[in-house]
């Protein structure tokens, strides 16, 4: 997994993020058989699964927030679960929370299995703009250098100060522009650093990208089950054939 070449995860993993977010508002259970594409990356990939939970629930305050009113603006009833009734809002707000976790965990196996060098490197061969993938580079690796700025100055704060209080707005907002200021200040070190070690604009890899039938097989194999899974809701077809609802 992890020797693929990245274009071929790259576009399989464009195509998987498509394919999910396709689906109508009130999609729900045709999400399940998009579950077997993550849990085989991760079982062939050796990835951790806890990491991976931990950095989905970093961003999930996004998704949380982004249907939370959507059971009080939608309240027709579309399902009955026995006496119970479900209106539209819950299940679309539980359809952009499944997507939410798809398309995230997809891109974060994604990273853990090629390396964002190895990424940005992709786009530039498959034709994207320079100028835009290295920003794209340059804001990834500043986020860290803003996190870790940040991690400084919080420990030097705790470690001049004797109480457990929360932050007040008076000592917040300068201690925002100075971080703004620290971290504009290193990013310009790091930014000399890489000139003089003959930095260009060009994403050097050491091992070249080739693809073979290994990629174009897995590429194509993945993709026809994408589609597959669009155009027919497997769930709910295995469950009729259970059930004896089909011919």
């Amino acid at each position: 997994m992890h020797r693929l070449d990245p274009r071929a995860k790259l576009i399989t993993t464009f195509v998987f993020i498509v394919t999910v977010v396709s689906f109508d508002k009130y999609a729900f259970s045709a999400f399940v058989p998009f579950f077997i594409y993550l849990a085989a990356l991760v079982s062939i990939g050796g990835l951790p699964v806890r990491y991976l939970l931990r950095k989905i629930l970093v961003v999930s305050p996004f998704a949380l927030l982004a249907g939370i009113f959507n059971p009080f603006i939608d309240r027709e009833i579309v399902l009955h679960i026995g006496r119970a009734g479900i209106t539209g809002g819950w299940i679309s707000y539980l359809s952009i929370l499944t997507r939410f976790f798809l398309t995230v965990s997809a891109a974060l196996i994604l990273i853990a299995t090629t390396g964002f060098n190895a990424v940005c490197a992709s786009l530039i061969k498959l034709g994207v703009p320079r100028v835009f993938v290295i920003q794209l580079l340059f804001f990834y690796r500043y986020i860290f250098i803003l996190t870790d700025e940040a991690e400084r100055m919080v420990r030097a704060r705790s470690l001049r100060t004797f109480d457990n209080r929360l932050m007040s707005f008076k000592v917040f907002v300068p201690l925002v522009s100075n971080l703004l200021l620290r971290t504009l200040e290193r990013a310009e070190r790091i930014y000399r650093a890489m000139c003089c070690r003959g930095f260009d604009g060009t994403i050097r890899m050491i091992r070249t990208m080739k693809i073979t039938g290994k990629e174009i097989g897995f590429a194509w194999g993945w993709i026809f089950l994408f589609v597959l899974f669009r155009c027919f809701n497997m769930p709910l077809i295995f469950g009729k054939l259970i059930l004896g609802g089909l011919p």
